[in-house]
């Protein structure tokens, strides 16, 4: 059989979320990459698989190690890259290695399966005709702002990650700005202590005042809506 790089998607908080595909898959793979091989390999002991090569693959060394990956892929293995939580190449490592494979003319597969992205804007209540994922909220507060406020007037739906430690000062900003904006903030998705705040910016504000925020969390921003396109449109 020629050899291949597969892209396996992996749970973002339950583990049963794992699909048979992606366990038939990695049951078979020569070299499984990923991007904390300890948190990776947690997994595969949940799922009874053992004896397999690890390698780490990450932001840092993805540039250097993709090219023997595929070159090993080329030769004729099966390599499988994890990221820790999701799906490769989504704010997460993976965008170099499947470049790496498509000039060597080495095949790629993508095993599809849990996004935080997809399961927050569907448990959100807003509108996913369109919608726009803009990845972590930038960390400084100048560059931070700009982008939310890009996102008050973009039509669609817009899907953030943002980290528990600025979503007061990012809510508040939303809060300052336009504070009738529906907003949901969804926390721990898949994990035992899944919530979905759904309100104003001023109400979830207000929720979140006086909380200890922690864990995983995904920001929504309602669009402006189908009347301010069709104004474009006029104008």
């Amino acid at each position: 059989m020629p050899g291949l790089v597969q892209l396996i998607s992996t749970p973002i908080g339950n583990l049963g979320d794992i699909s048979f595909r992606a366990v038939e898959c990695l049951k078979q793979a020569d070299v499984i990459a990923c991007e904390d091989t300890r948190h990776s390999s947690r997994l595969l002991n949940h799922l009874a698989i053992d004896r397999k090569e690890l390698v780490a693959l990450h932001d840092h060394n993805e540039g250097r190690k993709a090219a023997s990956l595929v070159e090993r892929a080329a030769q004729g293995e099966r390599i499988v890259f994890l990221s820790d939580a999701g799906t490769p190449t989504i704010s997460d490592p993976g965008y170099r290695l499947v470049n790496a494979c498509i000039e060597a003319s080495v095949k790629v597969e993508v095993i599809p399966g849990a996004s935080a992205v997809i399961t927050a804007l569907a448990g959100s209540g807003m509108p996913t005709d369109a919608f726009y994922f803009g990845g972590f909220l930038p960390v400084k507060s100048g560059r931070r702002e700009t982008v939310l406020e890009a996102a008050l007037v973009r039509v669609e739906t817009s899907i953030f990650f943002e980290s528990p430690h600025r979503i007061l000062k990012t809510l508040a900003v939303l809060a300052e700005v336009s504070p009738e904006r529906p907003l949901c903030v969804a926390r721990e998705l898949t994990k035992k202590f899944e919530t979905y705040h759904r309100g104003t910016a001023s109400e979830i504000l207000e929720e979140f005042a006086d909380k200890a925020v922690k864990g995983e969390i995904t920001l929504l921003i309602q669009g402006a809506g189908k009347e301010k396109k069709k104004k474009a449109r006029k104008e």
